[in-house]
C-alpha cells in the first residue's frame, strides 16, 4: 500500500523552496552578547495604497474587538480587487527596481532546471511517476507498459493551460494498471475535478466528477469502480470562501453520472467528520478512516465488502490517538498508532476481539519518532525520525528489525511507494547539499540502488550543514540546521534567512531547494529550527506548541533568532524570517512580539486572524490545533498572540513582504489583507511593508515552476534590498 498525505494536508506545511549533513554537534548556551543595533536607513517614502476603514467591532466574551478592515473578507467585490491591484502595483514596482532581481531570477531559472523524477507506483505490471524535465510548469505523469519498454506520457498537464495553473493533484491507476482515475486543480484551488483515462490508448472515458476535496481514490478489486470523498455543492459565489462540512465518501461506478454515486458512508450528525476510502490488498475490505479537522487524533471504521450489507463497523471510535491502516492478514488489522506511545508504535487488531486489551504489539515504541510506516515484500517498512533525520528501517511480521536501509546522507526519506505482495520498494531522497533521488530497495534481497538520479553540479564541498541545539526561553534543547558556504566567518555581518512553521505535528527535515542554493551562492546563511508544536520528537512535542502552549513556538522561533545573533552568525539588521501558512502565522508573531530583533519579514500565506480563521473554508479544521475564539478562555490566548491584533500604532516594524494567492481557499487571502493594511497604517518606521499577491494561485500546491521562480525572485529581491546585500553570482 503506497503511503498516503497525512492530516496535516487540511493547512499545509507550505514549505516555500522545493529543497544535511556535517556532524552533529550541541552546543552550550552562548554567553550573553551585545547587541550591535541596526544602521537607520534612508528615508523611503512610500505611497501605499489608501485603505477605508469601516466601523466593525465584535464583543468576544465582554472584550470589544475592532475590525475596520472586514470590508477586505468579500474577496471579489470590485473595491477589493481594485485594492490588490493598487498594492500590487506598489510592490511590483518596488521590487523591479532592485538592480539584482533579474540576475537572481537567471540564476534561479538555471539551478531549477534539472530533471525532477517521483518515485514509481507499480500496478498490474507497469510503472507510473511524474517528472518534470527541470523548468515545465507541471509534471508530466508517463507510463512504462512493461519491463524493457520506454516511458510514455499518460498525462500532460501543461498541455491544459497555456499559463501552467491547472495541476494534477490526484492519481491512482486500478490495480490491473488499465485505468487512471486522476484530479485536476485550477489556479492553486483546493478543489479538485476528477476524471478517468483509459492508460492503453491515452482518452478520458465520460466520467467527470466535481466538488471533490480533501480526498483519496481507492479502486475495487474488480477495476469498475473507485471510492472517493466530497462535499455538497457550495452555495454560487462562496466556493472560495464558504466552509466546508458534511464530507461523503461516495462510490462511483465507471460509466454512471456523478448524480448516480452511492453514498458510502456520511454522518449528518457529525458536521465536521471527514472520511477516506481505502481498499485492502486482499479487497476484502474497505477502511474508512475518520478525521476530525487537523487533529491527529481519528477513528477507524470499516466495511465487509465480502458480506455485501454495507454494515460500518466502528472499529475504533474514541478519537483519543492518531491511527494510520497498514494492512491485514484476513480481519487482523495493522496500524500504526501513538496510543500508549506518544512516539508511535505498530499494533495488530483483530476486528473479531477488537478490544485494546487484546491488542498485539508488533513493533513497539522506541527513542525515535516512527513517523509513518506501511506493508511491503511482506514486511513493515518505518520511517523513522532521529533528530530530525530520517532512518528506514525494515521489521519482520514479527516485529524484529531486520535491517537500517542506507542513505546516501543524513537528509529526508519520503513518497513510499509499494506493496505487501511486491519486493520493490521505492522512496526519494533528498538533504539540503542532495537533490532528490530515487532509490529502489529489494525487500528480498536487502540491497538497495539508484532508480532515478539527476545531475545538478551541485558541489557538497562547497558548502557546510550541521544541525545545532539551543536553548529556548523555558530551557528547552531545540534542535536547528544552519546551512551555508564553507568557510563561513562569523563576524555577525552575514545576512541570514531564518525559516519555521512549529505547528499541527509537521517535522521540518532537510530538504533541497534552488531557492536555498541560490541565497547561499549569494552569501545568505539558511537556518530552520525543529520547533516545538512539530512531530520531530512525537506527541509530547507537538502538543507543547499548540492550544494554550502556542507560545512556546514563538519564543522558541525567537530564541532561534537570538543565538544566531550571540554566535556571530549575524545581526538584527541582516538577519531575515520567513514561513508559511502556519509559519506564516509564526512569522507575524515573531516580528510583532520582537520587531527589534529583525532586518525583513516574509510570511506567505498565513493565518494572521486568530479570532476569525475557523469562519472560512476549512478553517474550522484547525480549532482543535489553535482553539477558537468563541471559547472563553481560548479567546485569551488567541487574542494575545493573533499577528493582526498585536500589530500597534508607532511602532518600528522590521521590512515586511506579505505574500499570498487570491485563490487560496485553504487560508483565505483575506489574513494577509487584513495584516497588511493593519501594518501599513501603524508603521512607524521607514522600512516597508508590501503586499504581494499571486493572481490565479492559491495556497502553494501545484504552483507553476515559472511562478515558482518569480516569487523566490522577488522574495530574494526584497531581502537583498532590504538587508544591504552585495551581491556576487557564479
Amino acid at each position: 500500500m503506497r503511503l498516503l498525505p497525512s492530516h496535516t494536508a487540511l493547512l499545509g506545511c507550505s514549505l516555500l523552496f522545493s529543497a544535511c549533513s556535517g556532524p552533529e554537534v550541541t552546543l552550550p548556551p552562548p554567553a550573553p552578547a551585545p547587541v550591535v543595533q541596526a544602521p537607520a536607513p534612508p528615508p523611503r517614502p512610500y505611497a501605499y495604497p489608501e485603505t477605508k476603514t469601516v466601523d466593525q467591532v465584535d464583543d468576544y466574551h465582554g472584550t470589544k474587538v475592532a475590525d475596520p478592515y472586514r470590508w477586505l473578507e468579500t474577496l471579489d467585490s470590485p473595491e477589493t480587487k481594485a485594492w490588490v491591484e493598487a498594492q500590487n502595483a506598489l510592490t511590483f514596482g518596488v521590487l523591479g527596481k532592485v538592480p539584482q532581481r533579474e540576475a537572481i531570477r537567471q540564476r534561479l531559472e538555471k539551478e531549477w532546471n534539472h530533471p525532477r523524477v517521483s518515485p514509481p507506483v507499480v500496478e498490474g505490471g507497469k510503472l507510473f511517476f511524474r517528472k518534470n524535465d527541470g523548468l515545465q510548469n507541471q509534471a508530466v505523469l508517463y507510463v512504462v507498459d512493461s519491463v524493457g519498454k520506454p516511458p510514455r506520457v499518460l498525462l500532460d498537464p501543461n498541455t491544459l493551460t497555456a499559463d501552467g495553473t491547472v495541476a494534477l493533484t490526484l492519481w491512482t491507476p486500478s490495480r490491473d494498471g488499465k485505468r487512471l482515475a486522476y484530479g485536476l486543480s485550477a489556479s492553486g484551488s483546493d478543489w479538485v475535478e476528477v476524471k478517468v483515462r483509459d492508460v492503453a490508448t491515452g482518452k478520458d472515458l465520460e466520467d467527470q466528477l466535481k466538488w471533490v476535496k480533501f480526498s483519496g481514490l481507492s479502486w475495487t478489486p474488480d477495476h469498475k469502480a473507485f471510492y472517493y470523498s466530497r462535499y455538497d455543492e457550495p452555495v454560487a459565489g462562496t466556493e472560495m470562501s464558504g466552509n466546508q462540512f458534511f464530507q461523503k465518501l461516495c462510490l462511483h461506478v465507471l460509466g454512471q453520472p456523478q448524480s448516480a454515486d452511492r453514498v458510502v458512508y456520511e454522518r449528518k450528525d457529525q458536521k465536521e467528520w471527514g472520511f477516506g476510502g481505502d481498499v485492502t490488498e486482499d479487497g476484502k475490505y474497505l477502511i474508512i478512516p475518520v478525521w476530525l479537522g487537523a487533529d491527529r487524533k481519528n477513528g477507524m471504521f470499516f466495511q465487509d465488502l465480502t458480506k455485501g450489507s454495507r454494515t460500518t463497523v466502528e472499529l475504533i471510535a474514541e478519537f483519543d490517538a492518531g491511527f494510520d491502516f497498514l494492512g491485514n492478514d484476513g480481519p487482523v488489522f495493522y496500524f500504526r498508532t501513538d496510543r500508549s506511545a506518544p512516539k508511535g508504535r505498530i499494533v495488530a487488531v483483530d476486528t473479531r476481539k477488537p478490544k485494546t486489551a487484546d491488542w498485539k504489539e508488533i513493533v513497539p515504541e522506541g527513542a525515535d519518532r516512527l513517523e509513518v510506516a506501511m506493508m511491503a515484500g511482506n514486511r513493515f517498512v518505518v520511517h523513522a525520525l532521529k533528530d530530525a533525520r530520517s532512518e528506514v528501517r525494515v521489521y519482520g511480521l514479527n516485529g524484529k528489525l531486520e535491517r537500517t536501509v542506507a542513505l546516501p546522507a543524513p537528509g529526508t526519506a519520503e513518497g513510499f511507494s509499494g506493496r505487501r505482495n511486491q519486493k520493490d520498494l521505492y522512496f526519494s531522497f533528498d538533504s539540503f547539499l542532495y537533490p532528490a533521488i530515487v532509490l529502489h530497495h529489494d525487500m528480498t534481497k536487502g540491497k538497495t540502488d539508484v532508480y532515478a538520479q539527476a545531475e545538478t553540479g551541485v558541489n557538497p564541498e562547497d558548502y557546510e550543514a550541521r544541525q545545532v541545539f539551543y536553548p529556548s526561553k523555558d530551557g528547552t534543547k531545540v534542535p536547528m540546521f544552519v546551512v551555508h558556504k564553507a568557510g563561513l566567518k562569523l563576524d555577525g555581518t552575514n545576512p541570514t534567512y531564518l525559516y519555521g512553521y512549529g505547528g499541527f505535528d509537521v517535522t521540518m527535515t532537510p530538504f533541497f531547494s534552488p531557492g536555498i542554493l541560490v541565497w547561499m551562492e549569494m552569501g545568505g546563511v539558511f537556518a530552520m529550527p525543529a520547533l516545538r508544536g512539530g512531530g520531530e520528537y512525537g506527541k509530547a512535542w507537538h502538543e507543547a506548541g499548540m492550544l494554550g502552549q502556542k507560545q512556546n513556538v514563538f519564543d522558541d522561533f525567537i530564541a532561534a533568532a537570538e543565538w544566531l545573533q550571540a554566535n556571530g552568525y549575524t545581526r538584527p539588521d541582516k538577519l531575515a524570517i520567513g514561513g508559511g501558512s502556519n509559519g506564516g502565522l509564526l512569522v507575524g508573531a515573531a516580528l510583532t512580539q520582537r520587531p527589534e530583533l529583525f532586518g525583513a519579514a516574509i510570511p506567505a500565506v498565513g493565518v494572521m486572524d486568530m479570532l476569525r480563521f475557523h469562519k472560512f473554508t476549512i478553517g474550522w479544521a484547525w480549532v482543535p490545533e489553535y482553539g477558537s475564539s468563541d471559547d472563553a478562555a481560548a479567546f485569551a490566548w488567541l487574542y494575545k498572540y493573533s499577528p493582526l491584533h498585536a500589530i500597534r500604532p508607532g511602532v518600528k516594524y522590521p521590512a515586511t513582504l506579505v505574500t499570498t494567492g487570491d485563490h487560496d481557499d485553504r487560508v483565505v487571502p483575506a489574513h494577509s489583507y487584513k495584516f497588511a493594511a493593519t501594518l501599513q497604517n501603524a508603521q512607524a518606521g521607514e522600512a516597508p511593508v508590501l503586499l504581494r499577491i499571486d493572481t490565479k494561485a492559491g495556497h502553494g500546491a501545484g504552483k507553476p515552476t515559472s511562478r515558482q521562480i518569480e516569487e523566490v525572485a522577488d522574495r530574494w529581491a526584497f531581502l537583498v534590498r532590504q538587508l544591504g546585500m552585495e551581491v556576487t553570482l557564479p
